[in-house]
């Protein structure tokens, strides 16, 4: 069994009694309740001249490649912070198992702050997607290599007619065709190999190249510093989700900073490069 299929194992199990203590139909009612959910993908997208990234900051207290990250008392303050630095989305992990998070996490940050808000974890089911939204999320992470397509393609009709955006997340060539496929117009290149949890960021750029222009592309995992950012958005990554160095670090605030900093003047460079 692989990490992926372990984890899918547990959420499938911690899913079942939320279902039995919520019916479908009642979820569905507070859904359609809940404040109208904001435009991540206008979001991300930023002033859409392209001289520029944005980014997504996590609420991550814990990672299966990594352990323990952080202890995060107060989701809410954190998110807050993320949102002073310039963030443009924050993403809420709520699985518990491997990850540490909840939906109460996602809940505090959703009052706390105006932003987008990423609901991170491992969709499988309908009744997430009701769940992400009754909650206040606004965008959810779909990830090709758990879903069948015919899974794919009616978790992203949900999704949109719900009024959210799904953070469709690829891995291989093959995956990004799929994605493409499915109508994804946000497509995450996650450079964490889910077999080895290996960190490979080589493979982003060929995977970047094979996304059509008009889909957003964000660079999951592996940012460490500046030296990363300025690879992706060179790269193509028009956004960056970043967990464990903000998390990690006494004032996320100057990391965002310093990291959308680097990004534009990574396009900036691009854009001087003289043409052939």
């Amino acid at each position: 069994m692989s990490v992926l299929d372990d984890i899918i194992a547990g959420v499938r199990e911690d899913l079942a009694p939320r279902v039995a203590a919520l019916p479908l139909e009642q979820l569905r009612d507070d859904a359609m309740s809940a404040v109208a959910p904001r435009d991540a993908y206008a979001a991300l997208l930023g002033d859409g001249t392209g001289t520029g990234i944005t980014l997504i900051a996590e609420v991550k207290r814990r990672s299966p490649s990594k352990g323990a990250l952080a202890d995060i008392d107060d989701p809410a303050a954190l998110a807050e912070r993320y949102e002073t630095g310039g963030a443009a989305v924050v993403s809420v992990l709520t699985e518990q198992r491997r990850f540490g998070g909840s939906l109460a996490d996602l809940d505090a940050v959703r009052a706390a702050v105006d932003l987008p808000l990423l609901r991170k974890d491992f969709t499988v089911d309908e009744y997430q997607i009701w769940e992400a939204r009754a909650h206040g999320a606004d965008l959810i992470l779909l990830i090709v290599a758990a879903l069948t397509d015919d899974e794919l393609r009616g978790f992203l009709a949900l999704t949109h007619q719900l009024g959210m955006n799904a953070l469709v997340e690829t891995h291989t060539a093959d995956e990004v065709e799929r994605a493409v496929s499915a109508g994804a117009k946000i497509i995450g290149i996650n450079v964490r190999n889910l077999k080895t949890l290996d960190i490979d960021r080589s493979v982003f750029a060929p995977l970047a190249a094979g996304i059509p222009t008009g889909t957003l592309i964000i660079a999951e995992s592996g940012v460490r510093d500046v030296a990363d950012v300025g690879r992706f958005a060179s790269d193509g990554a028009d956004a960056i989700l970043v967990g464990e160095a903000l998390v990690r670090h006494d004032n996320p605030q100057d990391t965002i900073a310093a990291f959308l900093d680097a990004g534009r003047s990574a396009r900036l460079a691009l854009q001087d490069q003289p043409t052939a």
